[in-house]
């Protein structure tokens, strides 16, 4: 199979048949006669469901991590508790907090500025772990008993 991106425009050429029927299964791209084969419009959703099938060329590829962090950054605006606006909006008044992620995701969509790097969680501490016998033992002298039956 062969790709090429041209203007936005993702073209396959020289795949096979169980490829092509599973590509056309998408209804994402129309098959030229003319040219002998399939083009459509380079989205994100596309070269995700191509990358499943085959192994994309390193500039194909590149587009679709490319569109993947666009979509993870427009992701993280739209669940952020309180947005900072990332661009000082030409309005009067302040914008309400879902006007602010807006227009922040339209920006961050739109190419009109780079997407903000994720922030890094802080750690979490990890839980003293505890022996269970240990537990137990001290659980059953809590309540009277020495942890042992008389069976």
């Amino acid at each position: 199979m062969k790709m090429k991106l041209d203007n936005g425009t993702l073209v396959i050429a020289d795949c096979d048949n169980t490829q092509f029927n599973i590509i056309k299964s998408w209804n994402k791209m129309k098959w030229n006669k003319s040219r002998q084969w399939l083009e459509g419009p380079c989205t994100g959703e596309l070269l995700n469901k191509l990358a499943s099938i085959v192994r994309l060329p390193a500039p194909i590829e590149e587009q679709r991590k490319h569109f993947n962090e666009i979509a993870a950054a427009v992701d993280r605006e739209r669940m952020m508790e309180d947005p900072v606006p990332l661009y000082k909006y030409p309005v009067k008044y302040p914008l309400f907090k879902h006007q602010t992620r807006g227009a922040n995701m339209a920006l961050i969509t739109f190419g009109l500025i780079d997407p903000p790097e994720p922030e890094s969680e802080p750690k979490k501490e990890k839980p003293d772990l505890h022996n269970a016998d240990e537990d137990m033992d001290y659980f059953m002298k809590m309540v009277g008993g020495d942890g042992k039956s008389d069976g």
